[in-house]
């Protein structure tokens, strides 16, 4: 962490919980880049966590354990301790005023709860403000990276069709799924049968479908979680939407292929206009020297990284355009688009 403190009185108390985990620990990297506002921060994580000690901004601190009585002093709850976590320790910390940005599946259905990417609908929480109470939803990361990308265009010409099919990073499955591909890799390279505790099968050199549940219409928990969100956030059910979500042995960072129909006919070159203009995202479509965005272009950085813009060429209209679309999953997928959410709480 950096001494730039941005400690300062008129700040907000913030807690993070679950601050031993990748995104948690990815929430201080990213308050600290950001120069967040604080009065204080509380760390909290289960009770076998308590009691290891992080530093911050040249202060120590103390991880604290995760109770109902953590949050009476706390203004804004940073949440990534998984769902059931959220689902039990959400309302009891919004109860006590603080106001929960929760990063887990938890609430992101729930009726009256805002599910926000801030570059696409922070008109969702309007009114809504740190030390008040109530709980907003980040989105899931693939749903994040998507319409941060998606969202400029939708604006332009109206989607009114979405297929996405991702290739997503071991970081989505949490720091246990990238230790575990980083030693299936040293396994497999020296003749060793790979190491399987995470997925049951090999992950380095392999591709498979994403290791959410699977559900009776044949499609993952993960990509429901993107039609269902995708609708929510853009305020409508008319974009229709499908997706395949598949597991890559990349460390860090997802990529997604997207194909978007239009209400209207659409040129590359607005595609692209409306791309270099919008907030979050960046455009990296170089068609001479075939370069456009990998996972680790973006990786450990705030944009969402767009480029192979293309007129569908199965249609005969111009209402058609593929996309090529990289975000890394930890930093915009999940701890930044959080902290954005909390900016925009204060």
């Amino acid at each position: 962490m950096s001494v730039r403190a941005s400690k300062t009185e008129s700040g907000p108390s913030i807690a993070i919980a679950g601050v031993t985990g990748a995104v948690g620990q990815e929430f201080l990297r990213v308050l600290d880049e950001r120069q967040f506002p604080y009065s204080n921060i509380k760390m909290l994580a289960s009770k076998r966590s308590a009691g290891r000690q992080y530093e911050f901004q040249g202060e120590k601190y103390t991880v604290e354990e995760l109770t109902e009585d953590s949050f009476g002093d706390v203004d804004i709850a940073l949440f990534s301790a998984g769902g059931s976590i959220s689902r039990k320790y959400g309302p009891i910390a919004s109860a006590a005023g603080a106001t929960v940005v929760d990063n887990s599946s938890a609430f992101r259905q729930v009726e009256g709860v805002p599910l926000v990417i801030p570059e696409v609908n922070p008109e969702a929480m309007a009114g809504m403000r740190a030390g008040h109470g109530g709980i907003v939803a980040n989105p899931n990361c693939s749903t994040i990276i998507a319409l941060v990308a998606v969202a400029p265009l939708h604006r332009l010409a109206g989607v009114r069709r979405m297929i996405v099919s991702t290739y997503q990073a071991a970081s989505g499955a949490g720091q246990a799924a990238m230790e575990e591909l980083e030693q299936q890799t040293r396994d497999v390279l020296e003749g060793r049968p790979p190491t399987t505790n995470i997925f049951p099968f090999q992950y380095a050199f392999n591709v498979f479908s994403h290791n959410s549940p699977m559900l009776a219409n044949g499609y993952n928990e993960e990509e429901m979680k993107m039609v269902k969100e995708t609708h929510k956030i853009m305020g409508t059910r008319d974009i229709r939407v499908t997706a395949t979500c598949i597991r890559v042995p990349v460390m860090r960072a997802h990529a997604e292929s997207i194909n978007l129909e239009f209400e209207r006919d659409v040129s590359e070159e607005e595609a692209r206009e409306a791309i270099r203009a919008a907030a979050g995202v960046q455009l990296l479509d170089d068609r001479e020297a075939n370069r456009f965005p990998t996972p680790l272009d973006c990786s450990n950085l705030d944009d969402v990284f767009v480029g192979r813009i293309r007129r569908d060429t199965s249609r005969d209209d111009n209402r058609g355009l593929n996309l090529w679309v990289c975000g890394d999953q930890v930093k915009k997928g999940a701890a930044l688009n959080a902290v954005q959410i909390a900016e925009l709480l204060i």
